[in-house]
């Protein structure tokens, strides 16, 4: 089975409103979304894709990570899992593991955890909350949203039988203010 990872980052962060877009946003040494990305290479998928749309980010993303631009990206977080699903389908992966990338403080380990984990809808959970990254088995990908700011949250809703809980290590944070970056970037690592 071959499984990639889709890095959703292209939505405007209109409630940021910081000097530049979160995602390009200095955090600890390097940018929101390269810790992010970061962390998914370091878990080692078949592919990576990062979905872009507001802002531009190719020259924060490392070679080897595939650029899919999300043309609809306004018409909500939806949309960017449907294209970055749609590339992997046609690349050929049996399933995703979808996460954010303005959730800097998810490491490698729960990426791969949820990865590897039995099922075909599979979600981290942090302190016992949901939260991305969730896994997307093909059979599942016919029913995600085509609109509209839920994606796999939707699907767990529409479907609770089939979600699979994997506890896992790390903060899933999304720094939606520049003020909750800030007060992140000086606690202690």
């Amino acid at each position: 089975m071959s499984t990639a990872a889709i890095v959703l980052a292209a939505g405007a962060g209109t409630r940021f409103r910081g000097d530049t877009h979160k995602l390009r946003a200095p955090f600890r040494g390097l940018t929101v979304v390269q810790h992010a990305l970061g962390a998914v290479i370091e878990a080692d998928f078949a592919e990576v894709y990062v979905v872009t749309g507001a802002v531009e980010l190719r020259d924060l993303i490392p070679d080897g990570v595939v650029v899919v631009e999300n043309h609809s990206w306004e018409l909500g977080q939806a949309t960017s899992l449907r294209a970055g699903v749609y590339i992997a389908e046609n690349d050929g992966h049996d399933a995703v593991v979808v996460g954010l990338g303005d959730q800097p403080l998810v490491g490698s380990a729960p990426w791969r955890a949820v990865a590897d984990a039995e099922g075909d809808l599979v979600t981290a959970v942090f302190r016992g909350r949901r939260s991305p990254p969730v896994k997307l088995g093909a059979s599942l990908w016919p029913l995600l949203p085509t609109s509209g700011d839920a994606g796999a949250r939707l699907l767990m809703q529409m479907r609770p039988e089939l979600v699979t809980a994997v506890s896992c290590e790390g903060d899933p944070v999304d720094f939606d203010t520049a003020e909750s970056l800030e007060a992140w970037s000086r606690q202690a690592r």
